[in-house]
């Protein structure tokens, strides 16, 4: 049976965030938990960068501190992501490859994104799949431009892929914190990247909240990968088992906090 859990949308700080997709990792790889799809927000507002990327060559960092914007690495690879704390739904999917009906890691991304695509079409969105290239990740387009990415990292046959809805998108803000070396001007690279992003409320004319992405997106994960939640057990109905929860933990405070974890992508706990 393709079971699943799906853990209800939660707010996080940008280390804990990390940690805890990285718990939920280990213990699908172990085999204590079920294939599980995640949800969650970021406060306060984060910046993350791919696994082999080089900070400071990614996030202006003085920026970053006078905005109170947390900076974090993934262990996910792809490239940075600005998430913001009121204008995004995140999603984690943590599962084996053929119980989401694939092959190959390319198959996994085009299997969640039709999930992703199912959800946007409820909210009132056609979007688009964009297989991406050398140097860019799968992600879905409206009209061309991108309101959903993702990234993957793998352990022991088991995906973890995370991703981005944008409900709503400040770009001047977005690169204030991102660096673009053939940019002149913040501004030079938000007139660029208006024809390159979007978001729900853009889209639609209003806003969606996130709340209402989250339980779209829940539907279309549902639909797409033929889900079976898992019923009468604690970590269905939105909660860690307490092994994750002190992985998670230790995660936190020993890796994800840490400059060596990431400045330098070192860390003493993998």
């Amino acid at each position: 049976m393709n079971t699943w859990r799906i853990l209800k949308l939660e707010t996080q700080s940008a280390a804990m965030n990390m940690a805890i997709d990285e718990a939920i990792l280990r213990a699908r790889a172990a085999g204590t938990v079920p294939n599980t799809l995640r949800f969650y927000r970021w406060n306060p507002s984060a910046v993350s960068i791919g696994r082999f990327q080089k900070l400071e060559n990614e996030v202006n960092l003085e920026n970053s501190k006078a905005l109170g914007v947390d900076v974090v690495r993934r262990i996910s690879g792809g490239g940075t992501v600005y998430h913001d704390a009121e204008g995004e739904v995140t999603y984690s999917v943590t599962a084996k490859m053929e119980d989401m009906g694939a092959n190959d890691i390319a198959e996994v991304y085009s299997r969640i994104y039709e999930a992703i695509s199912e959800a946007l079409r409820v909210i009132g969105i056609p979007a688009d799949y964009s297989p991406g290239d050398a140097k860019n990740c799968p992600n879905l387009t409206v009209n061309g431009r991108k309101i959903s990415g993702s990234a993957q990292a793998n352990k022991g046959g088991i995906v973890l892929q995370h991703g981005t809805l944008l409900l709503d998108v400040d770009l001047p803000r977005m690169f204030t914190l991102l660096r673009v070396p053939w940019a002149n001007s913040c501004m030079q690279v938000v007139n660029v990247a208006k024809g390159k992003i979007t978001s729900v409320q853009e889209e639609l004319g209003h806003a969606v909240t996130p709340e209402t992405a989250a339980n779209a997106v829940a539907h279309g994960f549902t639909v797409a990968l033929n889900m079976q939640v898992v019923e009468n057990v604690q970590s269905a109905e939105g909660e860690l088992t307490p092994q994750e929860r002190e992985t998670a933990e230790k995660l936190y405070k020993e890796k994800y906090q840490t400059k060596e974890w990431n400045f330098d992508g070192k860390s003493v706990v993998g």
